[in-house]
């Protein structure tokens, strides 16, 4: 990247060019969509200019990437490796401009293929009657019609007596395209497009940043090699950090609708505040802001600067990774979505303890609520329990132990119920996946795979250990299980008849009142609650243990809640009183003391 060039170049700084477009590039083929997409950008761009700032530059609108590599000895010719659906475009919209161009030279100087000859003639005299000769033809006059007939519209449905008038300087002087120009002397192009159309390195806005930072003539000539290399190295120390899931799911939320390849890309548009209706290079568009702006009056952009503010938005998330406490406030805002830029304006030039106060104030106004009146479609209930978990993990100061936010967000984590509701039948659908585990809860063995029976010799296994039972209910139960899994046609009758024993067997008969209330909710996730949804708190039970003697993760207060941790009376720990409920409630209320309302603190 740092030997490649970058930089912006508006429409009539292109007219000096010819473009050769080679043989592994395919025909053109924008349709009339793409087409008018870009003439609406403009013309929007044209008549709602943004305000900017005296001494600052223009504001310009900005097209993606043309990446070129030069063709021959030839001066100012290009070989396009990427983005000659645009650069042809581009000359079709300046055909329908000439009249308004006044300057000898209308358009590039020539725009040559290399297998499909004939066409730059074409592209220069369209001819609606040759345009069936060949598919190519047939898109560019196509596009060209579609030009025309846009500029005749915009004629008769707006104010504007000429509309190419109106739309000519802005094409010609405020759109630029992002110039990208290849150095790389042992690779062929053909290797260049192929990398950038298969994606393993698209010019993302990192990439496209990264090429502003690292180019030569940003530097003094005596400092070049040491300040690029300095720069490239912090850049993969950063990168290799973003990579540990632990630090990057602290920071991120998988429900953002900007997805990164490269993650220090991620810091980037958090620093230029990016949204999701930004067009795709607000953040490379910002950064060339910066480096123009630092030029003035001088011939170099100020490098170390502008990297150095890089460097300190990144160390100031990691510090905030690495203090237990301020990880898990932090961690917990981020996870609701809590601005990012907000929290780093509050933290500066205030101590930490008056930034922990702060923490813990905007906590309280995410679960400002009843707690007794939490139930299982309130948004607010899980966010309760994510709190519940971290804050009792905070309560034991003495533990290192850390809420592991990348495998809740990418567990797929979510509040479910402790009991089931059991008056949901189970459908034909899911009815051996649920006998299934039932069985394994019974027989301590996997005979079966989740969608089938496997092979007779592990039935056969399953049945020698229902038949050795001592207990004669559950040896029946096994027994009808089996004939559940064997069936091709299970019988509804026979099947309600078992789920109800084994409903009453588990004392889950009858529901409880409070079936829907956050003293009946957990955190669970998809796989121990299972695709139906109606597991049997012992069958639950016996699923979170398991997953926590195999190392799976399971949120301590979902660990503790199953161990019957809360419960004042230990009774029966392989059911779900009303008395554990109550108690789970009241140690929820008393853990989150500090955040709740004052109404919620009679329970400490």
């Amino acid at each position: 990247m740092s030997e490649n060039t970058l930089v912006l170049k508006s429409i009539n700084q292109l007219f000096e060019y010819s473009f050769f477009i080679p043989s592994y590039q395919r025909g053109y083929r924008w349709t009339e969509i793409q087409v008018t997409q870009l003439l609406e950008d403009i013309w929007y761009f044209a008549k709602n200019p943004p305000k900017h700032e005296a001494g600052t530059e223009k504001p310009f609108y900005c097209l993606q990437p043309i990446v070129v590599k030069n063709h021959s000895e030839i001066e100012n010719e290009w070989e396009v490796i990427d983005g000659q659906q645009r650069l042809t475009t581009i000359f079709l919209i300046l055909k329908n401009l000439e009249a308004q161009i006044e300057r000898d030279q209308k358009n590039f100087n020539r725009i040559f293929y290399e297998t499909r000859e004939g066409s730059e003639d074409f592209l220069k005299n369209i001819n609606s009657e040759e345009s069936e000769k060949n598919i190519d033809y047939f898109h560019i006059s196509a596009a060209y019609k579609t030009i025309q007939t846009w500029f005749q519209q915009k004629a008769n449905t707006t104010e504007d007596a000429s509309p190419r008038a109106v739309f000519t300087p802005t094409f010609l002087t405020n759109t630029k395209v992002i110039w990208y120009e290849v150095h790389e002397q042992n690779t062929n192009p053909i290797e260049i497009f192929t990398r950038i159309n298969i994606g393993k390195i698209p010019l993302t806005n990192a990439e496209l940043v990264k090429a502003l930072f690292l180019q030569k003539e940003n530097f003094a000539d005596d400092k070049v090699t040491l300040k690029q290399l300095q720069i490239a190295s912090e850049w993969d120390a950063i990168e290799k950090t973003l990579q540990d899931d632990a630090f990057w799911f602290f920071i991120y939320n998988q429900t953002n609708p900007l997805k990164y390849d490269n993650r220090i890309e991620y810091i980037f548009d958090l620093m230029k505040n990016k949204k999701k209706d930004h067009e795709f290079y607000h953040t490379f568009n910002e950064f060339q802001k910066d480096f123009t702006a630092s030029k003035v009056g001088k011939k170099k952009p100020e490098i170390d600067k502008i990297w150095l503010s890089v460097k300190q938005y990144y160390l100031s998330l990691e510090e905030w990774f690495k203090d237990q406490e301020l990880y898990h406030l932090i961690g917990f805002l981020i996870d609701c979505e809590y601005d990012i830029n907000s929290l780093k304006k509050e933290c500066l030039d205030v101590t930490k303890e008056a930034f922990r106060k702060f923490l813990k104030r905007e906590i309280s106004k995410e679960v400002k609520c009843q707690v007794d009146e939490m139930e299982y479609k309130d948004k607010r209930t899980k966010k309760l329990l994510l709190l519940f978990n971290i804050q009792t993990i905070l309560a034991s100061r003495e533990a290192e132990m850390r809420f592991p936010f990348f495998k809740y967000k990418d567990d797929d984590w979510d509040i479910e119920h402790v009991r089931s509701q059991t008056e949901k039948q189970i459908t034909a659908g899911t009815r051996k996946e649920w006998a299934l585990d039932v069985l394994e809860y019974f027989t301590g063995e996997n005979g079966y795979s989740d969608t089938a029976l496997v092979d007779k010799t592990e039935k056969e296994t399953q049945r020698e250990v229902a038949d050795k039972m001592q207990n004669e209910s559950e040896k029946g139960f096994c027994n009808d299980l089996v004939k559940v899994l064997d069936s091709d046609k299970i019988d509804d009758e026979f099947f309600t008849k078992l789920y109800d024993d084994l409903l009453i067997y588990f004392n889950e008969k009858a529901a409880p009142v409070n079936i829907n209330s956050i003293s009946n909710l957990a955190l669970l996730d998809s796989a121990t609650n299972r695709s139906y949804k109606n597991a049997m708190f012992p069958i639950k039970r016996k699923r979170i243990i398991q997953n926590d003697k195999n190392g799976i993760f399971v949120p301590i207060s979902t660990k503790n809640l199953f161990l019957k941790f809360y419960s004042r009376k230990m009774g029966e720990v392989m059911y779900w009183k009303d008395t554990d409920a109550t108690d789970y409630l009241n140690e929820i209320k008393l853990t989150l003391k500090e955040y709740l309302p004052l109404q919620d603190k009679s329970n400490e």
